[in-house]
């Protein structure tokens, strides 16, 4: 049988095989094609049934002998089943979308929606929001930059990312502040990698629904596969592989006082987890050339906290490791969205009594250190996604993290 696989132009890494080995038994590739080879690729034959990426839902149509009511519709193709030699193209991002929007428990029925972008995915998403009821729809430029242009749509309750803003290498970025919108109801970026972009961590920040791009990439590929086998596959099928994905993706990183034992549970976690461990003091040291204390006293801390967030934002930006912080990594601000683009934060206590305090610049006295606890517990609290207490060995310590992460 010939291979399935993913059309696009650049393709790199992609969980798509992988999502596909969990819903059919077909063999799955990376067909990346230049733009001047996609035709003779699609005319080559030596594909069974394709999904298709960037840039090509819309190039791919004319190749297509039929296509369905709902890909004729949207006027996107991202699946083409092959059929006596012939190419029949359909339109399951539609399926992916909407599935997104219930899991995230937005509903739009009655609501002004902004969708940010206009690429090729806009009209797929501009279709399932219509058809759940929205009254209005507006779909805008990538970057709203022009003077004025917010304020037109600061009264949309419901926005919609579609643009590549914020997706890795470009981490951090959005599209727009969410602020200037002034009752939202619910936000959603298509954007898997990172799996929290800024976008989203804004919107949780102002407590309204969101959900990110990786139900939609995995319900999708369900629809898909339904297509290319000719089965009828449950939704129940969907979350398990969602979860899989997510813990491969996830990274998992260790807040808490120096001297809390983040380094010993770390590289324990990580070997429980089959992940990468990486401790962000031995990163600073390596980066500068010379030790901690000695970056303290020949730079000072405000070198040092730049070099932190430097190496934070490289370890965190592609996920799939444990971190283990430096104790005042939450003190810059900045730090804390590069901690939960990927992962979930784990606060590691252990009472001042036993906290290791040689070789810590800012810690080397228990009235030093008391000071440091009252100024950062706060703000590790409010970080923390689970807390556990360092008061037992540290295999019994990673095993109450495992559990809280299942």
């Amino acid at each position: 049988m010939k291979p399935y696989g993913l059309l696009g132009e650049k393709l790199g890494h992609s969980f798509s095989p992988l999502i596909h080995s969990r819903f059919g038994s077909y063999e799955y590739r990376l067909f990346p094609t230049p733009k001047e080879e996609l035709e003779s690729f699609l005319k080559s034959g030596r594909f069974g049934n394709l999904n298709v990426t960037m840039p090509y839902k819309k190039a791919v149509i004319p190749y297509c002998k039929e296509l369905s009511p709902l890909a004729k519709r949207i006027g996107s193709v991202n699946t083409i089943k092959v059929k006596d030699g012939e190419l029949y193209g359909y339109n399951t991002d539609y399926y992916g979308f909407r599935y997104m929007l219930e899991e995230g428990k937005i509903s739009v029925v009655g609501e002004k929606c902004a969708v940010i972008g206009n690429g090729g995915v806009a009209p797929t998403v501009c279709a399932v929001l219509e058809d759940l009821g929205a009254s209005h729809i507006t779909v805008v430029p990538r970057t709203l930059n022009t003077p004025g242009f917010i304020e037109t749509i600061s009264e949309h309750t419901v926005v919609v990312n579609t643009s590549p803003v914020g997706m890795f290498p470009g981490n951090g970025k959005s599209p727009v502040d969410l602020r200037q919108f002034k009752n939202l109801k619910g936000v959603a970026d298509l954007i898997y990698n990172p799996l929290k972009t800024a976008f989203m961590q804004q919107a949780e920040e102002l407590g309204a629904p969101c959900a990110g791009g990786l139900p939609m990439l995995v319900a999708q590929a369900k629809r898909a596969a339904e297509i290319f086998e000719d089965q009828v596959i449950d939704d129940g099928a969907i979350r398990p592989v969602i979860k899989e994905i997510r813990g491969i993706c996830e990274t998992i990183c260790l807040i808490g006082m120096p001297g809390s034992g983040k380094s010993t549970l770390g590289r324990l976690l990580a070997e429980a987890l089959g992940k990468t461990f990486i401790d962000t003091d031995v990163s600073i040291e390596e980066l500068a050339g010379k030790t901690i204390p000695e970056i303290f006293a020949e730079d000072g801390e405000d070198v040092f906290r730049a070099l932190e967030t430097e190496v934070l934002a490289e370890v965190t930006a592609t996920g799939g490791a444990v971190v283990a912080t430096g104790g005042g990594v939450v003190k810059r601000p900045e730090n804390h969205s590069l901690l939960k683009q990927n992962g979930r934060v784990i606060l590691v206590e252990r009472s001042l009594e036993e906290l290791a305090t040689g070789g810590r610049p800012l810690s080397s006295s228990g009235e030093a250190l008391e000071k440091l606890y009252k100024e950062r517990q706060p703000l590790y609290v409010a970080l923390a996604d689970v807390t556990v207490e360092n008061c037992k060995s540290p295999a019994e310590t990673v095993s109450e993290i495992l559990k809280s992460l299942s």
